[in-house]
């Protein structure tokens, strides 16, 4: 089953007069450019770019807050601005920087709120509330007013919220922004959870290629409107020649661990003890560099850092320079 289906989708936008030219003409902004993508039923895609790549834009067409200029745009079958209200009980939707919960609201509240407006069957909502409460540890928390929260506690409650329903698709956008390390594991390890338990097709849009790397099995990348790659994630860092950084806390002072294969030496600090290693993942893996390092020092702590996902972006755009 397709659960996205846009064919030349384009949405522009008329830019009116600044206050220091207020009658100059409109001038016309394309923020989604003849966009052509599929996604069937199961998939996990990321869906990245730069800010202002139009990728907020396509969500909202999606799920039927914006009309397209141009194009059309099936999701879950549906057209989404005819049939907005039908979609909103089968698609769940997370904006960041947003809040679907009531800000004055106890958390509790909010959740027997959208299970109402779901009409949700009082025993499957109780049910299933229960069961997100547990799964992303919100007892303690659901007494509080959503104001009152911590930006992870909100986030949590945020993905609860969007998946009472058991919605066929799941569109996060910037969903770990702004948390901290242990918050966003614990919010990954829940929604692969939920994926492989429900099937959930997941639309993921962020700037954090961890999210991409551990959540999605395809990346479709967009630039000023128009998509620049369809594929793997490590086939996009193949293209565009990404690496990986592994940060290494050592046991002891030692020289720089240059000469690894597959790795290249970014710098060293606190006389050695804590050491960079850029690596290609189309080459070796961070186990595999990992164990060459433990082989030479004891290891006591260690870090992945992803490739910037504007840096991936700049590489891209400059290869299709030197193609075109």
């Amino acid at each position: 089953m397709t659960v996205i289906r846009t064919e030349e989708l384009t949405r522009s936008f008329a830019r009116k007069g600044t206050r220091r030219h207020p009658l100059a003409r409109p001038e016309q902004l394309t923020a989604v450019d003849g966009l052509t993508l599929t996604v069937e039923a199961g998939e996990s895609v990321g869906y990245i770019g730069a800010n202002g790549a139009g990728k907020s834009t396509t969500i909202k067409m999606l799920v039927g807050i914006l009309v397209p200029t141009s194009g059309t745009v099936r999701t879950c079958g549906l057209e989404p601005v005819r049939q907005r209200r039908t979609l909103a009980g089968r698609v769940g939707v997370v904006f960041g920087q947003r809040s679907a919960l009531w800000w004055d609201l106890p958390l509790r509240d909010s959740f027997e709120l959208l299970t109402a407006i779901h009409r949700i069957p009082a025993a499957e909502a109780s049910a299933r509330t229960a069961d997100l409460v547990e799964r992303l540890e919100m007892g303690p928390t659901l007494g509080t007013p959503v104001r009152q929260l911590s930006l992870g506690q909100r986030m949590r409650g945020e993905v609860a919220a969007a998946l009472l329903h058991r919605p066929e698709l799941v569109i996060l956008d910037e969903p770990t922004i702004g948390l901290d390390v242990l918050s966003k594991q614990r919010l990954r390890e829940f929604l692969i959870e939920q994926r492989l338990e429900h099937g959930t097709t997941l639309l993921l849009t962020t700037h954090d290629m961890g999210d991409v790397a551990r959540l999605c099995s395809r990346v479709v990348l967009v630039d000023h409107g128009e998509m620049a790659y369809d594929g793997t994630l490590d086939g996009l860092a193949a293209q565009v020649g990404a690496e990986r950084v592994l940060v290494v806390d050592l046991a002891e002072p030692h020289p720089d661990l240059t000469g690894l294969p597959g790795s290249r030496h970014l710098g060293s600090e606190g006389e050695g003890l804590r050491q960079r290693l850029a690596f290609d993942a189309t080459a070796t893996t961070a186990a595999a560099l990992l164990a060459q390092v433990s082989a030479r020092v004891a290891v006591v702590d260690l870090a992945i850092e992803e490739p910037d996902v504007e840096d991936v972006v700049r590489r891209v755009y400059l290869a299709q320079q030197r193609d075109g």
